[in-house]
């Protein structure tokens, strides 16, 4: 018997960012950066082009999140029974290998000035850095707005938000340096801005790179512990055993599960499947679930953790070994077996252990 809920969740279009706050973002970034790379120029200033080069990775993080939201909106179909909703994850990885490749670049120009300095021009430096500030602060803003409270967590507007702010780091720390070369001359102030420009660069990009390779290998979401997720359900009415239990994200901020329940005998199983979509929807936010529910036959019921037999041997009434009775669903099941007892632990291959294992 399977059960799949459906109540909150659609594989259609959903409430997703607005892409026209998005365009606007976009479009501001374009065009600060085109007259930064020609302050860069003028000034020869090293910070003032990583900065321009980190908000063209900006810009093009906003093209792909647009491109991405609109090909993701498309309907499954054909083979694609999940649609394409995985284009925003192709499109925040692409982007955070593209400013991890960035920054190395960047980061070896700097230490090159750092060993050589040239002349740079301060006061253009502090003026630019100061507009940038207002244009991240702007832009910002126009980002925040479309990922406003209603829209869907994606991984393409966090991701372009946290290159904004970034950004908006890098301007006050350009700014710091123009400052300093005014004041004192020493203009290897403006590579040493550059280094704390791909520090940040680096760690956007490495973030970003790390979540969207955590959905590609289908991981459980972040943050979620599956152990405990299958020990919260083994714990339920009349749950006997829980078993090839897997957590994944079909895209950001949308997670599944899919789970193999065996129920007391003589206990209601449209009861049980609906009680544990209930709790997976009320505290793990989990509302594409998959449920194959089935009775464990009379006196084979789970036993309490505590009072089980140690693995392979005979209880002392002379019952199977423990587990071998609830096995017999499933002779090779995928992962630890969770049941009523165990505390947070799992039971796979006849030990248990508090480990979550992914």
């Amino acid at each position: 018997m399977t059960g799949q809920q459906h109540r909150a969740h659609a594989h259609g279009t959903g409430p997703d960012a607005d892409t026209r706050w998005l365009a606007a973002a976009g479009a501001l970034i374009v065009a600060f950066m085109a007259g930064e790379v020609v302050a860069g120029v003028v000034a020869h200033s090293l910070a003032l082009l990583s900065d321009a080069a980190h908000m063209l990775t900006d810009a093009a993080a906003i093209a792909l999140a647009l491109a991405a939201a609109k090909i993701a909106a498309r309907p499954p179909r054909g083979g694609y029974t999940y649609g394409l909703r995985r284009t925003e994850i192709l499109s925040a990885q692409a982007n955070g290998i593209t400013l991890v490749l960035l920054a190395l670049w960047l980061g070896y120009e700097a230490v090159r000035r750092l060993l050589a300095p040239q002349p740079v021009t301060g006061a253009v430096m502090l003026v630019v850095a100061l507009v940038g500030v207002c244009v991240n602060v702007a832009a910002s803003a126009l980002i925040a707005r479309a990922a406003g409270p209603g829209a869907r967590r994606s991984l393409n507007v966090e991701g372009a938000h946290a290159h904004v702010l970034t950004d908006l780091y890098a301007f006050a720390a350009t700014a710091v340096a123009a400052i300093v070369v005014l004041t004192t001359g020493f203009d290897r102030a403006d590579p040493i801005a550059t280094l704390a420009v791909v520090a940040l660069m680096l760690r956007t990009g490495g973030g970003l790179i790390r979540a969207s390779g955590r959905i590609f290998l289908e991981a459980a979401p972040a943050g979620l512990d599956p152990a405990a997720l299958g020990a919260a359900m083994a714990a339920r009415p009349h749950v006997a055993e829980v078993h090839d239990l897997h957590v994944w994200e079909i895209t950001s901020g949308m997670p599944a599960a899919s789970a193999h329940v065996l129920v007391a005998p003589r206990q209601d199983c449209h009861a049980v499947r609906a009680d544990l979509e209930a709790l997976l929807a009320r505290e793990y936010g989990i509302t594409h679930l998959t449920l194959q529910v089935d009775h464990v036959r009379d006196g084979a019921a789970a036993r309490p953790a505590a009072s089980r037999a140690a693995p392979g041997d005979p209880d002392t009434n002379g019952r199977p070994p423990a587990g071998q009775e609830l096995s017999e669903h499933c002779e090779d099941a995928h992962g630890p077996r969770y049941r009523p007892g165990d505390t947070g632990g799992f039971v796979g291959k006849g030990r248990a252990t508090g480990k979550s294992r992914e």
